[in-house]
């Protein structure tokens, strides 16, 4: 069966506290989520604030939709003006969107509280607004808010709303859990009752207050609902909506239903990533389907059993959904998680038994030590490739110094100096940078740069500071994980040490260490066996 699938990132998201979006951002979230195949946009609230306001504008000129509708949201008229009067209103038409979805009042509660008006009056609020909007040849997606509780509240009243958001022509009637506290067979009851006394397209809306919006979204549709509102990566009021993201593998991998087709469905993780990215947040590793670590296997006995057979630990397919699978390399790994993988890519003869064991205790000791190498692939890589070649030392640090000088004003700078040994001979460098360790960067750099000028590309991206130790103050361990890249793809490096500088240091030099191995060893079979490992941070 066809399920149609309703975005709201781009308003409701928008509610969730720190999610917000340029205009340019929505633009590129729209042109994206066109791409993976989802059928209504609900892009923002034009009667709200001016950014709404000019995404729609600009959407008109700049968005090239092949196969979404985008559509405008907003509220019923307020009760004191006439449809012709009211602002939002008229802002929905002005939108220019083939599609509006307004929301009424559907809890008695609201209406007498929240709107201090009768019944009869909110009724006509609801159908005088549809019906203005399909005058205007709007199609129209009515969202029932608060059903659930309207309809626990007073049953006879949520469903007279229903009634009179249907003859005044809504195209769906969108039953809304807007406070995210229904459980799962509650909904069901509720949902089922609505279905036998309403023909047509039933939605649902659901937040995640309870950690069931998913769960929700999914028993509505096996009550009858086709049509399913949501937000990638759960973003949202609150604690956020349901999983659109969830929502759709859910329906297509295990119900059979179509929502997005099986053929988009392998761009379902690369849209969670990208409008994460946009939205400036960390997506979840633990996130279902799409995160870093839903396919990823860590302990020893999993790893022996899924790499044999990935159906024992994984509930689909990792492509399915455009993710992959990856064993993690830690102290809960076994000599069978390296060797496996070594052989599977004609590696394992490189290494004897002993250079195996001595790769997987140098593993084990760096993870006791804090280092986290399933989150430092570039780390590991670094390992993996020393071993395989034992006697390739491209430079040795002989001796470092850095300092920072602070003046009245709270401005500061650093300078490092440092003294590195390579086969050509001792070099030394002084550099000054914005802070320690941007100043040692820039030095190690500056020092090896005439030996190994292929550095060049190499960027920092990103930083991060751990403390591991936190009940010993300032004296506390910490883990340093860098991102880099090399305009190809990123790999991050770690560090750890009661010295915030030296866990930085240490994880500079891994970096540094290993993109000269890569440029001297070019073997894509060790590379390909390190993503396998260690894919993504």
């Amino acid at each position: 069966m066809k399920i149609f699938t309703f975005d709201t990132t781009l308003r409701d998201g928008t509610q969730g506290e720190s999610v917000s979006f340029s205009v340019d951002d929505k633009l590129l979230i729209a042109q994206k989520l066109d791409e993976l195949g989802i059928d209504y946009i609900e892009g923002g609230w034009p009667g709200s604030n001016p950014k709404d306001k000019d995404f729609f504008a600009r959407a008109q000129t700049e968005l090239n939709l092949k196969h979404a509708r985008l559509t405008a949201f907003g509220a019923t008229r307020f009760a004191r003006h006439t449809v012709e009067e009211d602002r939002s209103v008229q802002s929905l038409v002005a939108a220019g969107t083939p599609v509006v979805s307004i929301f009424g009042k559907s809890w008695d509660l609201h209406t007498a509280r929240a709107l201090g008006i009768t019944e009869e009056e909110n009724l006509k609020l609801i159908g005088e607004t549809i019906a203005y909007l399909k005058e205007h040849g709007k199609e129209v997606v009515y969202d029932a808010e608060h059903f659930f509780d309207g309809y626990t509240s007073n049953p006879a009243f949520a469903l007279r709303t229903l009634e009179a958001a249907q003859k005044a022509g809504a195209n769906v009637l969108c039953l809304c859990d807007t406070n995210g506290g229904t459980l799962t067979g509650r909904l069901v009851e509720i949902f089922a009752d609505v279905r036998k006394r309403f023909d047509g397209i039933l939605g649902i809306h659901t937040h995640n207050d309870s950690d069931v919006a998913v769960a929700n979204t999914l028993a509505a549709v096996e009550a009858g609902a086709t049509h399913v509102q949501g937000c990638i990566n759960g973003y949202g009021e609150r604690t956020g909506n349901a999983n659109l993201c969830s929502v759709i593998a859910n329906l297509e991998l295990k119900l059979g239903h179509t929502a997005i087709g099986q053929d988009k469905l392998i761009s379902l993780s690369n849209v969670a990533r990208y409008v994460a990215e946009l939205a400036n947040l960390p997506l979840p590793n633990n996130q279902p389907f799409v995160g870093h670590s839903a396919f990823a296997h860590k302990g020893g006995v999993h790893v022996s059993a899924v790499l044999k057979e990935s159906t024992t630990y994984e509930h689909v397919t990792p492509e399915a959904v455009g993710n992959r699978q990856r064993v993690l390399i830690s102290d809960l790994s076994g000599r069978g998680n390296i060797l496996y993988k070594l052989k599977q890519h004609g590696l394992a003869g490189r290494l004897d038994e002993d250079a195996r064991r001595e790769l997987l205790e140098r593993i084990k000791q760096l993870e006791y030590e804090g280092c986290e190498l399933e989150a430092a692939e570039g780390t590991f890589e670094l390992l993996v490739r020393e071993a395989l070649n034992p006697g390739m030392h491209f430079f040795e640090v002989e001796g470092y110094e850095v300092s920072t000088k602070a003046t009245a004003n709270g401005d500061s700078r650093s300078t490092a100096d440092i003294t590195v040994r390579t086969q050509d001979g001792v070099y030394s460098a002084t550099a000054a940078g914005n802070g320690p360790f941007h100043a040692l960067h820039l030095c190690l750099r500056k020092c090896l740069s005439s030996v190994y000028p292929q550095m060049a590309d190499v960027r920092l991206t990103d930083y991060k500071v751990r403390v591991l130790e936190p009940r010993k103050g300032t004296a506390a361990k910490v883990r340093v994980l860098i991102e880099w890249s090399d305009h190809r793809k990123s790999w991050s490096t770690v560090g750890v040490s009661d010295n915030v500088i030296v866990a930085s240091w240490n994880a500079l030099v891994h970096a540094i260490r290993l993109e000269l191995m890569r440029l001297t060893e070019k073997d894509d079979s060790i590379e390909k066996a390190v993503e396998d490992y260690c894919w993504g941070v």
